[in-house]
């Protein structure tokens, strides 16, 4: 497997930016680097399971933050793939990544009013750029927590479209449901989402500039889950909304899994029960046809008969 390098008890790791760079949520490369192996070794390789030998997809990958961690992780038959909007951090990893050939980084030049005001494709309408059924794990973490209803769809349904039939998928939040309601209402929460988006279950805590924060109702975000064939197979709710009974991680973590008969399989499905019961129907209707048929055949010789 790939190697952190060390040297004496120092560690030389050329894979942590210097604290100019870092822009993914970290306020320093202390928390750069615990928040990567945190969130990297608790819920994708302890909740989600990934296999040394398997795909992996990093949606908003940043600066590298978790990726640092899986090349502890992923073996040569493994692979990581990760995109992201802003081109400083892909243009830092694609340079100091590439004794990992294994690991490879690509902008996607998305606007975003926050991140990325010049971007010349709209979220709402990317698409990822890889094959169907391509990976193992798909995750996105403080992605949807920047993006509005629209976008989020969207992406939902690439995830979706990208994953392997059993693949899973670990996305972060900011859940809406009563308790979190009830602690922002009761002004227990550090951060601030007053203001109630143009779109039923999403709120946002600045008008001017809406994808800074974004949160969305719990609903919601399971029925997109399930319009898109992903189970939900736990949630780990964080701190953000002032919560004190939490696993340690500070937004909310889903993860879900795709269901090997799809959205499509069920649509097919679907048709192929209304096919059966309209051929039913009408196989049900020509019985009578011949029923009423036979009856006035048999009547009528009886009264033939009897002249």
């Amino acid at each position: 497997m790939n190697k952190i390098l060390h040297k004496g008890d120092q560690r030389a790791d050329e894979l942590i930016p210097p604290a100019e760079l870092i822009f993914d949520g970290a306020g320093s490369v202390e928390e750069f680097i615990s928040t990567g192996e945190g969130f990297t070794r608790h819920f994708l390789l302890g909740r989600a399971q990934l296999g040394p030998d398997d795909r992996v997809l990093d949606v908003g990958c940043g600066i590298g933050q978790k990726a640092r961690v899986l090349v502890e992780h992923l073996s040569e038959k493994g692979s990581y793939e990760g995109f992201d909007i802003v081109a400083k951090g892909i243009d830092w990893c694609q340079e100091h990544y590439q004794r990992y050939p294994n690991f490879r980084f690509q902008l996607a030049d998305i606007y975003s009013k926050h991140f990325n005001p010049e971007g010349q494709y709209q979220a709402s309408e990317y698409r990822f750029p890889y094959a169907d059924g391509e990976f193992d794990l798909v995750f996105l973490s403080s992605v949807f927590t920047h993006m509005l209803p629209p976008d989020v769809k969207n992406y939902f349904a690439e995830i979706a479209r990208v994953l392997k039939p059993g693949g899973r998928c670990v996305i972060t939040f900011f859940l809406l449901n009563p308790e979190s309601l009830r602690r922002i209402d009761a002004g227990l929460n550090p951060l601030q989402v007053p203001f109630e988006y143009d779109y039923e279950g999403c709120r946002i805590g600045d008008l001017d500039i809406p994808e800074a924060m974004v949160a969305y109702d719990e609903r919601l975000i399971r029925s997109l889950f399930d319009k898109h064939g992903l189970s939900v197979t736990e949630i780990t709710f964080g701190s953000w909304c002032g919560r004190e009974e939490f696993w340690g991680c500070f937004q909310d973590v889903v993860i879900a899994m795709k269901e090997s008969r799809g959205p499509l399989d069920r649509t097919l499905d679907a048709r192929d029960a209304e096919i059966a019961r309209l051929k039913a129907q009408v196989a049900a209707y020509e019985r009578g046809r011949f029923i009423r048929l036979m009856k006035w055949l048999h009547d009528r010789r009886r009264r033939l008969g009897k002249n």
